[in-house]
């Protein structure tokens, strides 16, 4: 069984793939105007404007919750990995990722605005809507819906539980069982309040993990200060083949980099624009904005938080991709979570396992919240009826069982299946928004004109030729918006 998965992840996750997200950002990226640095300023002030409504949530709760799912596992878990991989370099590729990336954020981001819907008293939308409703191929978003179910019901909170289970072992010595049903109890209780309780609770923990981490992982910098030239130029030269010592995983560290990157930041993965539709906002391109801020807040925030924290002090080590190692500074110690466990234990040793163990499980377990939210968006957009409401809780029950599984499974099938899911998603959703660019980027370009004319952006699909936007060609006091 390991081995048909490793063999189905191999196909999915060809270097074809890597080359797609690298490209897909590139073009996005100039199509937009390089967005990314032209609307900074836009996308802090959006973040925190605009309210909820009885149907959607605000701009900064559909951040938290979007952010939720961004920040998990991957960003503590993943980042190690990319380092013992593809050594120091792998950090530079998941930096460039993210910011091509924002660019893709943007645009998947926008068209679930345009294309969302109202659906069981709430805004619905997500690639499998944009697919059906902006290319008019059913059997694509029927496809993208089921694979979304299957990787975030079945797939990936196997991931996130996994590296909960493992950090509370290691650190307070608690069995794999007994962090299950804790977790999946707790999980539970807050998915049967649907996407409201969701949100609430992404914006208060949200914020507060990754600002506490950010805090400790700059503490620990601090002691390092006059290190930080040195770990730059240490990762500058592996990226780009400089340095004689990681030479030879040079490829490893391009491949691990974009692929860790991808799964933390999820930018064009096709999982964000289910939280960015639920968003009320006056005009698509706000969210969309907003969506393209998460990713820095993700990666360039969260992810080099760890990488730093690893790098500074050397509690790592890098796989030889013809066997042994490269560098081996903490023998014994499996890839994962302990290379960040060590990092912070080398300057507050009482800490160490905990403040990650702790990290972790907040990281990891908004991530499944997350997860549950957006395979029932796809449920419900399979379910166009709304009658099936049986299948809501054969869902909850499936993600709770996945969740309690992956904190007893191997670690190595846990990221296998994960990736799978993430990769599955990335191809069928990268392609859409490619033949979907041009109402997101008609969005962006009606959002600058009327900000330029001193007005809030309000939007009408129809005078820029987009059709089948229903929501907003509604009177604009019909949508209830408040954003």
């Amino acid at each position: 069984m390991e081995q048909a998965i490793n063999a189905v992840n191999n196909i999915i996750w060809s270097n074809a793939l890597v080359i797609l997200c690298l490209a897909v950002g590139i073009y996005f990226s100039f199509a937009t105007g390089f967005l990314q640095i032209r609307y900074l300023k836009d996308m802090v002030r959006l973040l925190f404007g605009g309210g909820a409504s009885k149907t959607g949530v605000s701009s900064f709760q559909a951040f938290a919750l979007a952010l939720s799912g961004r920040i998990g596992t991957g960003n503590i878990a993943g980042v190690a990995t990319a380092i013992a991989m593809g050594g120091p370099g792998a950090v530079f590729w998941m930096w460039l990722i993210a910011f091509l990336g924002s660019a893709s954020a943007y645009i998947e981001a926008t068209l679930g605005q345009i294309y969302k819907e109202v659906k069981d008293g709430q805004y619905r939308g997500g690639p499998a809507f944009y697919i059906e409703k902006g290319l008019g191929v059913k059997w694509y978003a029927i496809v993208f819906a089921v694979a979304t179910i299957l990787s975030t019901a079945l797939f990936l909170p196997g991931v996130q539980s996994n590296s909960i289970a493992l950090s509370s072992l290691h650190a307070f010595d608690i069995p794999v069982e007994y962090t299950g049903i804790a977790v999946t109890l707790l999980l539970g209780l807050i998915i049967i309040g649907g996407v409201k309780r969701i949100a609430k609770v992404s914006e208060v923990v949200v914020p507060f993990m990754a600002g506490g981490y950010i805090l400790l992982a700059l503490v620990i910098i601090a002691y390092h200060f006059n290190q930080i030239p040195d770990v730059f130029a240490l990762i500058f030269k592996s990226a780009f083949n400089f340095e004689p010592a990681f030479s030879g995983v040079i490829g490893m560290a391009i491949a691990w980099g974009v692929k860790r990157g991808i799964y933390s930041n999820e930018a064009g993965q096709g999982t964000a624009p289910h939280a960015a539709a639920a968003a009320e906002v006056s005009h698509p391109a706000k969210q969309g904005l907003v969506q393209a801020f998460s990713v820095y807040v993700d990666t360039l925030f969260v992810c080099t938080a760890t990488a730093f924290m690893i790098l500074f002090t050397g509690k790592y080590n890098v796989q030889n991709p013809t066997g042994g190692y490269i560098v081996e500074n903490i023998p014994g110690v499996e890839i994962g979570p302990e290379y960040t466990q060590h990092a912070i234990a080398s300057h507050f040793p009482a800490i160490g396992a905990t403040a990650v163990a702790v990290a972790l499980f907040f990281f990891a377990f908004t991530t499944i919240l997350a997860y549950y939210y957006m395979a029932e968006t796809n449920l419900s957009y399979l379910d166009k009826k709304g009658r099936q409401k049986w299948a809501v809780w054969g869902l909850r029950v499936l993600i709770i069982a996945a969740t309690y599984y992956g904190t007893v499974k191997t670690a190595a099938v846990a990221w296998t299946l994960g990736d799978i899911g993430v990769g599955l998603m990335a191809w069928l959703n990268l392609i859409a928004i490619l033949l979907l660019r041009k109402p997101a980027l008609r969005a962006l370009k009606d959002y600058r004109k009327q900000k330029k004319a001193g007005k809030d952006p309000e939007f009408h699909p129809l005078e820029h030729g987009i059709e089948r936007a229903d929501f907003w060609q509604k009177p604009m006091h019909d949508r209830g918006n408040k954003g």
